[in-house]
Parts: structure tokens; C-alpha cells; sequence
């Protein structure tokens, strides 16, 4: 699976646990604010980076319940605020013109799936740059 495709799964979670104002939207549309919102600074999705800030956030098991195999443990819509910080998910919201409510509770149904999505089949070593990084931030998770 590709980040196109983790993204457009991103989009329809994202929808599908939004108000009717997102109905109208392309899912192309939000898996491109989705990648802006999660993306690094070489493109893709910044695993690392999130799930760093979701383990100094006090999130670790949340973090290890979304890269791990089992259930994903959910994510409150204030801790998406936290997690993200309040100038990016204005410009997410602005982005795609839905309110800043509608875009948290969509975003607080996409994360853990996309990190999910993001963390199977080996492409977490990708994300993180190798297994020197995923033994880290086992090690920061598991502490």
C-alpha cells in the first residue's frame, strides 16, 4: 500500500465521521490537505514527527496502539488540537471550508487509521529512515 492510497483511506474516514459539509468534498481534495497537514518536509507522512509529540504529549500507549496490530485506541478531538497545534488546523479547517469542530472530529477518526495504515507491512522502517530509528522510538515508547 502507498501513501496515496493511506491517504484516501485518511479521506474516507475523514468523511464518513464529519457533518454533511463535507459531502460535496473530493476525497482527492482532503487526502491533499490531509498530506499537508501530516507531511514532512520531504512529502509523505511524518510517522516520526507524530508519533514523537503524541509520546511527549503523555499519548505513548495511544501512539503504540496505532503502530501496533490490534484495536487502535481513540484520540479525543481536543487532544488532535494538542497533538497538531491550533495554526494548523485552522488552515486544514480553511482549507477545505468546514468548520474547526468538523475537521478535529474527522481528524480524530482519520489519525489512527492512517497511522495504522502508515505503520504495516515494514513501511514504518521507510517512514522513520531505518531501524535505527524504530528501535529509538520503541525505546521512548516502551519505557
Amino acid at each position: 500500500m502507498d501513501i496515496s492510497d493511506i491517504l484516501k483511506i485518511g479521506a474516507q474516514v475523514f468523511q464518513s465521521n464529519t457533518d454533511s459539509s463535507t459531502d460535496g468534498l473530493d476525497l482527492g481534495d482532503i487526502s491533499s490537505a490531509l498530506s499537508g497537514l501530516l507531511g514532512g518536509s520531504q512529502g509523505g507522512i511524518d510517522l516520526g514527527g507524530i508519533v514523537s509529540r503524541l509520546q511527549e504529549g503523555g499519548l505513548a500507549s495511544i501512539a503504540a496502539s496505532w503502530l501496533g496490530d490490534g484495536a487502535n485506541d481513540g484520540i479525543s478531538a481536543d487532544q488532535v488540537k494538542d497533538l497538531l497545534g491550533q495554526e494548523k488546523i485552522d488552515a486544514f479547517s480553511t482549507q477545505l471550508g468546514v468548520s474547526q469542530e468538523n475537521a478535529l472530529n474527522g481528524l480524530a477518526a482519520a489519525l489512527p487509521s492512517v497511522i495504522d495504515k502508515s505503520s504495516s507491512g515494514g513501511s514504518i522502517l521507510d517512514s522513520l529512515g531505518g531501524m535505527g530509528d524504530l528501535a529509538g522510538l520503541a525505546g521512548k515508547l516502551f519505557r
